[in-house]
């Protein structure tokens, strides 16, 4: 079982180590005050909503002040050190989960405003937490060991769970941004989850046909339990299989690199994962994100998404766990820039046929698994059985 212990910074916000199964010394008696007495938290920014598409926006101006790439030896995630006092007080650690010292929701919880219209604000409740996946400031997640993998999942999923019970939360969303090109402004390897005080515009979007597939079922089908299956039984677009886990590039994919990672059941989020489950995602996940790097000389820059059911009494009976992996790499030396008709128009253009990528997919050389998925990754007769 992974040991977790929780703990608090120095401004308050609570930080969470999870030890690898089998961590044979108990962190509880280990644990490293943080001495770096840092001011009080400030209050939420605010959000404010767009009338004209109905959705919420974040205001987060404190966040232009947060840490941009800073040299490896004043790295906020390592360990701490003599010379960097860091985020994280302990000299080591597995994986740590904490409130992001720049949140663009929260620390406050709460409801958004009812009955919103033009001119409507409100404070920005919510949590925004940080991941880091391993104390060491370079490589990637593709390069955990499969003991590590299985660890963040159930950082994830237990973040999940203790999220979704909090005021006000209609959303959690655990994700990952890689890369420069994506944008991240930490190099260590990590993510972040966001728990929102609203549906997200695109969650809501996915929802929405989620619940019209499941009522036009009578509630016996879910959409991405139907399209999982449609792709199955094409196979064309299968990047590998296992027992509890598929993955597959889309029908109509977006990104010129687009992969869909779907669980054979039902779930709606990572904590409703069984044990088994979670075993084979922790495999899974990690072959999925080798076969993405080895596409190309250089690291694929990419965000790995995990969809789950928002926490709303129409749109979570339909929802279903699925994570979405994109990247806007086209070519080694080329990214797709979203223009005219995709940034304002919302109408993509994909460079790439989703039937090449996947064939790739498969083909592409990896370090060797003994995991089912794996052995059938590059058998697409198996595949598409």
């Amino acid at each position: 079982m992974t040991g977790i212990t929780s703990t608090r910074l120095s401004d308050g916000r609570e930080l969470m180590y999870f030890d690898d199964a089998g961590t044979s010394t108990s962190r509880a008696g280990h644990l490293t005050t943080d001495h770096r007495g840092l001011p009080p938290r400030g209050e939420p920014g605010e959000v404010r909503f767009d009338a004209l598409t109905d959705e919420w926006v974040a205001v987060a101006a404190h966040r232009q002040a947060r840490t941009h790439l800073p040299p490896a030896d004043q790295c906020p995630i390592c360990p701490t050190t003599p010379g960097n006092a860091s985020e994280i007080p302990a000299a080591d650690y597995d994986v740590v989960v904490f409130e992001n010292r720049f949140p663009s929701l929260g620390p406050a919880l709460g409801p958004v405003p009812e009955h919103a219209g033009w001119g409507t604000k409100g404070p920005a409740y919510g949590r925004c937490e940080v991941v880091s996946f391993t104390p060491d400031h370079t490589g990637s997640f593709s390069g955990l060991s499969q003991e590590r993998s299985r660890t963040v999942i159930e950082a994830w999923s237990h973040r999940t769970a203790a999220l979704s019970a909090m005021t006000g939360i209609k959303q959690v969303f655990p994700f990952e941004n890689r890369g420069a090109d994506i944008g991240v402004t930490l190099h260590h390897p990590h993510g972040q989850i966001y728990a929102y005080p609203y549906v997200t515009p695109r969650a809501g979007v996915l929802g929405a046909a989620a619940r019209k597939y499941y009522d036009a079922t009578d509630g016996r089908e879910t959409l991405t339990g139907s399209l999982l299956r449609a792709e199955r039984e094409d196979g064309s677009r299968m990047v590998l299989e296992g027992t509890h886990f598929s993955a597959y590039v889309p029908f109509a994919a977006r990104w010129p690199l687009e992969i869909h990672l779907v669980p054979h059941r039902q779930v709606a989020d990572l904590a409703a994962l069984d044990g088994e489950e979670k075993d084979e995602l922790a495999h899974v996940y990690l072959d999925l994100l080798k076969r993405v790097d080895a596409l190309y000389p250089t690291p694929t820059p990419y965000i790995s998404a995990w969809h789950q059911a928002p926490l709303d009494d129409v749109l979570r009976p339909a929802g279903y766990l699925h994570l979405q992996l994109t990247s806007p790499r086209r070519a080694a030396d080329k990214l797709k820039y979203l223009a005219g008709s995709e940034a304002a128009m919302g109408a993509f253009i994909n460079d790439t046929t989703p039937e090449s990528v996947a064939e790739r997919l498969r083909n592409v050389a990896v370090p060797p698994s003994s995991t089912p998925a794996a052995a059938l990754a590059a058998n697409p007769e198996g595949a598409s059985a």
